[in-house]
């Protein structure tokens, strides 16, 4: 898919693959009936790295790679994971707030030419409860993306044995490759 065409998407669909030894993703555009259509993305990331990094395909042949963010330190609990292109050029970079995100998650989102973004879990309630009730950590928790009290990009984990998002972007400007990544992010990161 081209660049303008990606950019032209205001919403699409994330879906993990079920495999032992590494994450799959698949990221695809929206059906006029509603549900998933064409692949945008594959990604794939290493279980147990120690320094995270996930490269983002244009396809599951894996010959094309798009994009890619790869965390600045091992082991950093407030790591930062910048995003490239195809070439290694910065699209943005997004940033787990740890303090904040003790009691709910909260993430940095930055791109060159707009305002910082901040994301949060949407519903303290689901995010109390995943936290400190074991058996409740499959509870779905959507996060709203907001710079400047206005909204960005939203992503809203659905109900099911396989995680499912739901990617809603209403800002035009922001940059679509960049939104894939922390959606990606937040399903690959979101545990540890």
């Amino acid at each position: 898919m081209q660049l303008d065409s990606l950019q032209a998407q205001h919403q699409f669909h994330v879906r993990q693959r079920i495999r032992m030894m590494v994450n799959q993703y698949e990221v695809r555009a929206v059906a006029a009936d509603g549900t998933e259509g064409e692949l945008l993305a594959f990604a794939q990331q290493k279980r147990l790295a120690f320094k995270e990094q996930v490269t983002i395909y244009s396809d599951d042949s894996k010959q094309h790679p798009l994009l890619g963010f790869k965390a600045r330190q091992r082991l950093d609990l407030g790591a930062t994971y910048d995003v490239t292109d195809h070439a290694g050029t910065p699209i943005g970079l997004f940033r787990k707030d740890f303090a904040q995100s003790l009691l709910r998650s909260t993430w940095h989102v930055e791109q060159a030419g707009l305002p910082p973004m901040t994301g949060q879990e949407r519903s303290m309630p689901v995010a109390l409860l995943r936290r400190f009730v074991d058996s409740l950590s499959w509870l779905p928790y959507h996060f709203d993306f907001t710079a400047g009290g206005q909204p960005v990009f939203s992503v809203i984990k659905k109900w099911g044995l396989r995680d499912r998002y739901v990617v809603e972007v209403p800002h035009p400007q922001i940059d679509r490759r960049l939104v894939i990544a922390m959606a990606i992010g937040l399903d690959a990161l979101q545990g540890r």
